[in-house]
């Protein structure tokens, strides 16, 4: 069994106390109005005879007295289900399963609110995506909205895809009194091969393949309730979840509609009830989530491969908690952090075989043992994190853990430390007179993580897709789509480039990808600098480029450099785009005052300032108000 005093490596140990060192301030403010709001109230015994008979009035009898009793937990259950996406689809039951749960507990559960759950997969190169990263935030406030009533104990936080647990995980943070408990709903059972998808894909790219192929293609891979399959942000969110020890052992990848799907999602409840104070081993989230736990995420995100979407999204999840995470730290940590999984767009097995192959069990065990991770983290399962080595299983129906295994089942999946399939975790931050981004290379081959050529810009996908087909990029070529960044028009993925682009290099061109936009949580082969920052609109440099000028982006050395004189450089104006069509239809307008507030990508995209550094900025006079 793992030891949770193995001797942690050095720059993780370094990497971690500077970041706690930076964070000091900020975090011990976030503690404090944390504990200040437990002092309050943490639930129901706050309100008034009139607000409780108001919070109560729906509710059955049985659960009305249990609700009078103030020395019962009463649970909050945040979820983001609806029945278009697969993903979400799953949740419908799992409200009654948790109610059903808590009341054999002598406790009750109330649904407190919905949030939304767009799929990029859905919106992908259509207009609905300059909403997805947005909807990170508007989850986080609808989830406060849902919590506000101060009914709740602890709280369940049911979602899966790639901006909802980012955003439950925000408001978990600003309601980081109460205890919080993640709860997955699981992928789909395996489809397609994700090798003859992208083939399809591909030929449909080139003119080859007949629309109808690719829709048969694509509904034999998205087949079923479930998340997708592949390793994006979405199955990237559970792994980091339970990096963190939100979730339960081993429950991120179990397939929905299985009972062993249904016995943990009923044990969740269970353990959140223990974790209240009622329950008696209260474990508030804020006393949960530090540095340590923030560094296991992004560590497990680096050994798996996973979605670059986190660069943006766990620098938002941490400054919630009161931690300043950069992306130096991502950088540093990749260096030390072996690359354990491949799991397609890295390799050609998708997550179901992940977990065949030892799962969360295998990969905590070996991050555990080499002491890349933090073992002595608390967790809603227990002390520390080597619970997290088990996994569940039935015996007469009844749920248990028992010791994962100790070797890999399938080394072309998932590999030990002592033999990765690479030495680093894969992620690098690219520098230069182009600005800052970040490069995603555990997919792209050793001889195209160099490319020196001349540019083509675009200011929309679209333009792009069209040069691809009138054959005006059959040549060596960096492609730069700019005015993508969230000020811009909410920072959409671009992953509808992605089989252009693999058409080009796999014609023997070198190409490349430059963006102040994001890529996707499955960015693959070709090369791509993605989430540039500053952003064009925002002063960025990617502005300043002109067709044809040289750039050379060299992911081994992290550098990304326009090869033109500087003087000339210097003296070059910003190219302003038009990019009011952005801005309208589809709901678009409703989100002007997001563009406006967000910040870089570098600093996590979001809308809501720095959280408790705006504070200390303006106690030490540095920034004022904006109505002062």
């Amino acid at each position: 069994m793992a030891q949770a005093s193995t001797p942690l490596n050095a720059t993780v140990q370094q990497v971690t106390q500077r970041i706690r060192e930076r964070s000091a301030e900020r975090r011990a403010l976030y503690e404090e109005r944390m504990a200040d709001q437990h002092k309050r109230g943490v639930h129901r015994a706050e309100l008034s005879c009139g607000n409780l008979a108001h919070g109560f009035a729906a509710c059955g009898s049985e659960d009305k007295n249990s609700l009078k009793l103030m020395n019962s937990a009463n649970l909050g259950i945040i979820s983001s289900y609806n029945d278009m996406l697969s993903a979400h689809q799953p949740l419908e039951t799992f409200p009654e399963t948790i109610k059903a749960a808590a009341r054999a507990m002598g406790s009750t559960a109330q649904f407190a609110g919905g949030v939304p759950a767009m799929c990029d997969g859905v919106t992908q190169g259509q207009p609905g995506m300059e909403l997805s990263l947005f909807s990170r935030d508007v989850i986080a406030m609808a989830t406060a909205v849902g919590l506000s009533h101060n009914m709740f104990d602890a709280a369940l936080y049911l979602g899966v895809c790639d901006k909802i647990v980012p955003g439950l995980f925000i408001a978990a943070a600003r309601f980081g009194h109460l205890p919080a408990m993640f709860v997955p709903a699981g992928p789909m059972p395996s489809g397609l091969p994700n090798k003859e998808k992208a083939r399809i894909r591909q030929l449909f790219a080139e003119g080859k393949a007949s629309r109808e192929d690719l829709l048969e293609a694509e509904s034999e891979s998205y087949h079923s309730p479930g998340t997708c399959t592949f390793y994006g942000t979405a199955n990237s969110n559970q792994l980091m979840m339970e990096m963190m020890g939100l979730h339960l052992p081993g429950t991120s990848f179990v397939n929905p509609g299985t009972e062993m799907r249904e016995a943990l999602t009923r044990f969740a409840t269970e353990q959140a009830v223990r974790n209240t104070e009622p329950g008696g081993d209260y474990r508030p989230f804020y006393k949960q989530i530090d540095e340590r736990a923030i560094v296991n995420a992004v560590v497990g995100l680096l050994a798996s491969g996973g979605s670059t979407n986190h660069t943006m999204h766990l620098v938002a999840m941490a400054a919630a908690a009161g931690i300043t995470l950069t992306w130096e730290d991502f950088t540093d940590l990749s260096a030390v952090t072996p690359s354990l999984m491949q799991v397609y767009p890295n390799g050609q097995a998708d997550i179901n075989h992940f977990q065949a192959a030892g799962g969360m069990a295998y990969l905590i065990r070996e991050l555990l043992d080499a002491g890349l991770i933090h073992g002595d983290i608390p967790t809603v399962f227990g002390t520390d994190m080597t619970a997290y080595t088990q996994e569940p299983f039935l015996e007469d129906g009844k749920l248990v853990w028992r010791e994962g295994p100790a070797e890999s089942l399938d080394t072309e999946v998932l590999r030990s430390v002592a033999a990765p399939f690479a030495a680093t975790g894969g992620l690098t931050v690219l520098d230069g007179n182009l600005g800052r981004g970040v490069i995603k290379v555990s997919a792209v081959a050793e001889e195209h993580r160099v490319v020196e050529a001349p540019v083509k810009l675009f200011e929309d996908q679209n333009e792009m897709k069209a040069a691809f087909e009138a054959g005006e990029l059959d040549r060596d070529v960096i492609a730069v789509v700019r005015f993508q960044g969230p000020k811009a028009n909410g920072m959409p993925e671009l992953h509808k480039l992605t089989p252009y682009l693999g058409v080009l290099q796999d014609r023997g061109y070198k190409v490349a990808l430059v963006t102040d936009g994001r890529m996707s949580g499955a960015s693959g082969k070709v090369p791509a600098a993605i989430h540039m920052s500053p952003e064009a609109l925002d002063g960025g440099p990617l502005a300043k480029l002109r067709d044809g000028d040289v750039v050379r982006l060299d992911a081994n050395a992290g550098t990304l450099e326009a090869r033109v004189d500087a003087h000339v450089w210097a003296d070059r104006t910003q190219y302003v785009a038009e990019l009011d069509h952005y801005h309208v239809g589809l709901g678009r307008e409703l989100f002007a005052g997001f563009r406006h507030l967000a910040m870089r990508g570098e600093e996590g995209a979001g809308v809501f300032g720095g959280f408790e550094a705006d504070d200390l900025a303006r106690q030490a006079g540095l920034i004022h108000d904006l109505d002062a």
